[in-house]
């Protein structure tokens, strides 16, 4: 099979493949990170062969453990004599845009195991704490037959969730210390968390940092009769305290949830290209129709169902009175993408609630990008995620939170009396 050649299905799920050859595998995800195979032509020829797999996902912040946490628990999970696939995610090499590859250094000891592939791929620049071929890589590695497929994302704060569509299960690693910080990040925490590990727990602070956790656990909405209920679990890398138990809260999330739960929305088709496009226009014209955005220097970037991108380059009409970006501004740049996002459906959708935190100061000169995600939808309300982050360092500045009333075919409002909103 020459590299421009199209690939046909028996090409793709070659016997090799499925068979887990290393080498073969290996070729197959090169392939993809270069573009020379589109993510649909392998969900095609993959299909009938997925969902086998149990997608681990580990995300938290920079220098929470994440990829130490991976080497512990390959080594609780081959002593079970399962086969175990890792996607680390590792942010983009300035000079050759290709993987830092510092996971994968991490992870070296189990690395040359004949049960263990390890495979490091880069950020690329894109947000959500994942690569854009993460998802057919999980693919393949689920095709090829092992047993569990772990995917460790990049240094993630709250706009990093993309592991909410891809991973089964997904634990979130916090070190000790948090402190205040957990009140900025506890929302992130709480949408996107099937296990909370308490990473480092051999240092100080381990058991003040899972109190603060549990605590933010009890303030949630009250779930619903039997559903998952989010442990907290300190461990520890470096003298194994807690990696049992946390491979046992895993198996027990696995046996509530199931597997293969990325590709129930893909086999419904919530994502065709059909749909994406016309949410992309859809979008577009909203931001085109906003006049105050527009005044503000606010301008949309990427768009499509249930998530928006806008981007505002700050010049001195942005800055107070201590020489940083207004507060205000902030959260009109997060309050504008909130409401594109909201209304990519086609059924207008009136703010009713908001929250906002600020992490970080931003100053004139700096780009600032706030993209707005749906974390979850129902006939009459969503609740939106915007995320504000500087485009120089990735740098999290502001946090926003953001629940909408969705009208009617009609555009009228229910009898609620919820406050109608143009476009947000």
């Amino acid at each position: 099979m020459s590299d421009r050649s199209v690939p046909t299905v028996r090409q793709l799920a070659s016997p090799e493949l499925l068979a887990g050859d290393r080498r073969t595998i290996a070729r197959l995800i090169s392939r993809i990170e270069r573009g020379e195979i589109t993510a649909s032509q392998c969900q095609t020829a993959l299909a009938p062969h997925l969902g086998r797999a149990h997608v681990l996902g580990i995300t938290g912040s920079p220098g929470a453990g994440k990829s130490t946490l991976v080497h512990a628990l390959l080594g609780a999970l081959l002593a079970r004599g399962q086969r175990i696939a890792v996607v680390a995610v590792d942010p983009s090499s300035p000079i050759t845009g290709g993987a830092v590859l510092g996971d994968r250094v991490r992870m070296g000891d189990h690395g040359t195991h004949a049960d263990v592939f390890i495979r490091s791929v880069a950020s690329r620049g894109h947000t959500g704490g994942l690569s854009r071929s993460t998802g057919v890589i999980v693919d393949v590695l689920d095709a090829a037959g092992f047993d569990i497929v772990i995917v460790e994302t990049v240094g993630a704060g709250q706009s990093e969730i993309e592991i909410l569509r891809l991973a089964d299960t997904r634990i979130v690693a916090n070190p000790p210390g948090l402190g205040d910080d957990v009140q900025a990040i506890k929302a992130g925490i709480l949408e996107i968390a099937d296990v909370l590990a308490v990473t480092k727990a051999d240092l100080p602070g381990s058991e003040n940092a899972a109190r603060d956790l549990k605590d933010m656990l009890h303030l949630r909405a009250a779930a619903a009769a039997g559903s998952w209920q989010v442990p907290v679990v300190c461990c520890s890398a470096r003298t194994g305290e807690g990696i049992a138990a946390l491979v046992g809260h895993v198996d027990a999330h696995l046996a509530s949830a199931g597997r293969g739960q990325r590709l129930t929305a893909w086999a419904a088709g919530a994502d065709t290209q059909q749909s994406a496009q016309d949410a992309f226009v859809r979008v577009m014209g909203l931001a085109a129709a906003d006049p105050f955005a527009a005044s503000m220097g606010i301008t949309c970037t990427l768009a499509g169902a249930g998530h928006a991108t806008v981007s505002l380059t700050l010049g001195p009409q942005h800055i107070n009175f201590n020489g940083t970006c207004h507060g205000g501004v902030i959260f009109t740049l997060a309050d504008t993408a909130f409401g594109l996002a909201s209304n990519s459906h086609g059924v207008q959708a009136a703010g009713i609630d908001a929250h906002i935190t600020y992490q970080r100061a931003a100053r004139s000169g700096d780009v600032l990008h706030a993209r707005a995600t749906e974390v979850s939808r129902s006939r009459r309300l969503a609740v939106y995620r915007v995320d504000v982050v500087r485009d120089s360092d990735r740098a999290a500045i502001s946090s926003f939170t953001g629940t909408v009333f969705r009208l009617d075919d009609e555009g009228q409002q229910a009898s609620s009396g919820a406050g109608r909103q143009e476009t947000m």
